[in-house]
């Protein structure tokens, strides 16, 4: 309303100074233009104190419910306070329970993976024999967890019920339980039969009778077999099954015993593990022997000449029988009877021909003892290096299974990492004794040699010759 009559005041302000603008022009005086302006003005003037007087009037309820407001909005400050520390407390309680359904979240995926753990391991822990019988029940709880459309609680339950199925074969396992099965036989025919159960012996016998004896995992055969047993033990093992009490044979190694039987093999079937490489190693090893026969007969018979026997043949030249130092250096043989006979041929020539007919001899013996050593040798250093070709084919071998198979089965894997190692092996094995029989052959042909040269010494240093010698000595 004050608004209103102050607007009604300016406009009577401007109409008369536009009538007073209009008096001018118009010719009025300016006395009754200014009486007009003047009553007009009070009027206005009267009218303003009223306006002020109603706004004064109205100032205080105004200020009293600007107080009112101002505290309202202390209240809702003082209440948005509030609300937003209840906030918080309620974040704080938020994180506190994401932090807990973390942590119980992280439980249900360790217990989830403890009890499928320990499903795999009691599938593992299995006597072969029972396998089959408790194989159903172990797939269903596994489909169960497994399944996508299943809940958390009903998984943990699923997997939570092997507990219960492992105490069950556990009580019958320590109490012994018999059960029908079907076992392979000796001859690889499956047979059906009963198992008698308890701990980890399982002693089968057929129903026909025919067969019996321990029930065992073999290498290479799914599904468990009939380990023969001394006829004694086999006899007793039906009345056993069938009246449940008697007597019950024990294998004390648990089974280890035939897995280990199981593993040997003969000396051939081990070097075809070496593949083709091992071949040439075994013909080198052949030849290498035989060589070292020869020689080792060969040096035997040897017979090495004494210092009696330069003697017998010095004194006989010294009193002219000539034949009979022949005769006794023929009766030598071998290398040394060569080189004394070819000594006392020329016994009564120049000192400087005895000996270069004698070195003859030991140049020509020299070859002689040294022939065929050169492939033991050979042998010996070339064994260790196709051992090293077997490995590396081997293990190239093992990488292309590797490429094909991967690594799951390492029975696929066993060929070339025993090519191999076979190979490695019987490398060092050819390698270690020629290297040992090289060194005593050479050893010995050496031996030999040094024995001819002092024998030639001291055979040159006591024959006659043809006396020049004396006569230089003489002279000088």
């Amino acid at each position: 309303m004050h608004n209103f009559k102050t607007s009604n005041f300016f406009a009577l302000v401007v109409t008369g100074v536009f009538s007073l603008a209009a008096g001018e022009v118009c010719g009025q005086s300016l006395s009754e233009s200014a009486g007009r302006f003047e009553s007009r003005l009070r009027d206005s003037l009267d009218e303003l104190a009223e306006v002020r007087e109603e706004i004064a009037s109205q100032k205080v309820p105004l200020y009293q419910r600007v107080n009112e407001l101002e505290e309202e909005v202390i209240q809702k400050r003082q209440e948005l306070k509030e609300a937003e520390r209840e906030r918080d407390n309620q974040l704080v309680d938020l994180n506190a329970l994401k932090v807990d359904l973390k942590a119980r979240n992280t439980e249900k995926d360790f217990l989830g993976s403890l009890l499928n753990e320990y499903i795999q391991q009691f599938e593992n822990r299995l006597h072969i024999t029972e396998y089959d019988l408790l194989k159903p029940r172990i797939d269903a709880i596994k489909s169960a967890s497994d399944s996508p459309d299943a809940s958390l609680t009903s998984k943990l339950e699923s997997q939570a019920s092997i507990l219960g199925l492992s105490i069950e074969r556990l009580n019958g396992v320590i109490g012994g339980r018999i059960f029908e099965t079907s076992i392979l036989n000796e001859t690889g025919r499956l047979v059906d039969g009963q198992v008698a159960l308890a701990g980890p012996i399982a002693l089968f016998a057929s129903d026909s009778g025919d067969d019996a004896g321990l029930a065992e995992l073999r290498l290479g055969s799914p599904k468990p077999k009939i380990v023969a047993m001394d006829p004694a033990s086999e006899a007793s093992i039906k009345p056993f099954i069938e009246s449940g009490t008697g007597a019950f044979p024990v294998d004390a190694t648990m089974g280890n015993a035939l897995k280990i039987a199981a593993t040997r093999e003969t000396w051939f079937e081990h070097i075809q593990k070496g593949g083709v490489v091992i071949i040439p190693m075994l013909l080198l090893a052949a030849i290498s022997l035989l060589v070292a026969v020869i020689k080792y007969v060969q040096f035997a018979r040897i017979r090495r000449a004494t210092a009696k026997d330069v003697k017998i043949i010095l004194d006989h030249i010294d009193n002219d029988q000539d034949q009979a130092a022949r005769d006794h250096a023929s009766a030598i043989g071998g290398p040394f009877g060569r080189m004394l006979l070819r000594g006392v041929e020329n016994a009564r020539g120049r000192k400087e021909l005895i000996e270069e007919v004698v070195y003859e001899v030991m140049l020509d013996t020299k070859p002689k003892l040294e022939r065929a050593l050169a492939f033991i040798s050979l042998t010996a250093a070339t064994s260790p290096l196709l051992g090293l070709l077997g490995t590396v084919t081997g293990m190239i071998k093992t990488f292309k299974m590797i490429t094909v198979f991967g690594t799951g089965d390492p029975k696929t894997l066993s060929g070339g990492i025993s090519e191999a190692l076979v190979t490695t092996e019987y490398g060092l094995i050819i390698a270690v004794p020629t290297l040992i029989i090289y060194a005593l052959l050479s050893r010995t042909s050496r031996s030999i040699l040094s024995k001819m040269e002092l024998v030639s010494v001291a055979f040159i240093n006591g024959a006659p010759g043809d006396g020049s010698e004396e006569d230089q000595e003489a002279a000088a």
